[in-house]
């Protein structure tokens, strides 16, 4: 019986927090803020993803409850780690977050380069040997010392 009155609070608090427009618009805010775990290309508002649905549900209560945007985003890097923000702050943690397309994009233009000056210049030793006319005409034509 005493869990009654906190049930009707809860289900009270979730029906005003659908009705404040405001609150609608800075949960949606937080929800494109947030990577979903499992779709990992997806933010918390495009994903139907169970888990999905059980965070947007926690990013709703935590902000019907009166936290702040930075506390509910707390909560769920303290919970998740880094990865779960589309926005990952900047800490040696999460320099392979930052620079590593950087550093991928750099390795393709090395390959990519090497590959073709490889094919404008090739080496003498990928060239075929000379025959024997070729070593023949070579001595003739050369001066007499």
């Amino acid at each position: 019986m005493s869990r009654l009155p906190i049930v009707l609070l809860f289900a009270t608090g979730a029906a005003l927090a659908q009705a404040d427009p405001a609150l609608d618009t800075r949960i949606k805010k937080l929800e494109e803020e947030v990577r979903c775990l499992v779709c990992q290309n997806q933010s918390l508002a495009d994903s139907n993803a169970p888990l999905a649905q059980d965070l947007r549900r926690e990013v709703r209560t935590l902000a019907a409850a009166g936290k702040s945007d930075g506390e509910i985003k707390d909560f769920l890097v303290a919970r998740y780690g880094d990865f779960v923000l589309y926005d990952p702050p900047f800490k040696r943690s999460t320099w392979l977050l930052w620079f590593g397309p950087f550093i991928l994009l750099a390795g393709g233009a090395a390959v990519w380069w090497a590959v073709t000056r490889r094919r404008r210049d090739p080496d003498e030793a990928d060239a075929p040997p000379p025959s024997g006319v070729e070593k023949a005409r070579a001595l003739l034509d050369s001066p007499l010392d």
